[in-house]
């Protein structure tokens, strides 16, 4: 960053940005095998992680489908102010690293399976 700017994020813009950001790693990651496996059409517009994982040839494990459930709820709801309050004060920094070390785990597997 430049010198003399300074960039302030609140807790709620980052906590957006934060969440929106890593649903939407795995989504358009998951609509890349869609693409890979269902050659004949192309992704569906919608955001919902297991319905997109269900439709690659990929097989998930029950822990990896809950995630992306709990991941589920950033994008779909996370959009509405109070929902986000609620997200904010439920997710706080040790459960904000979990979900990232594991979305980063995902990330990875499916960037080697494409």
């Amino acid at each position: 960053m430049p010198a003399g700017i300074e960039f302030y994020v609140t807790p709620l813009h980052f906590f957006s940005i934060f969440t929106l950001s890593n649903h939407l790693v795995l989504e358009k990651l998951l609509k890349a095998h869609w693409v890979k496996d269902n050659t004949e059409n192309t992704p569906p517009k919608m955001h919902h992680l297991v319905y997109l994982a269900n439709k690659t040839k990929l097989l998930f494990t029950e822990e990896e489908t809950n995630f992306f459930n709990l991941i589920n709820q950033f994008q779909l709801e996370g959009r509405y102010p109070d929902y986000k309050f609620d997200l904010i004060k439920k997710y706080k920094a040790p459960e904000t690293k979990n979900i990232l070390k594991q979305v980063d785990i995902i990330r990875l597997c499916l960037l080697k399976n494409l």
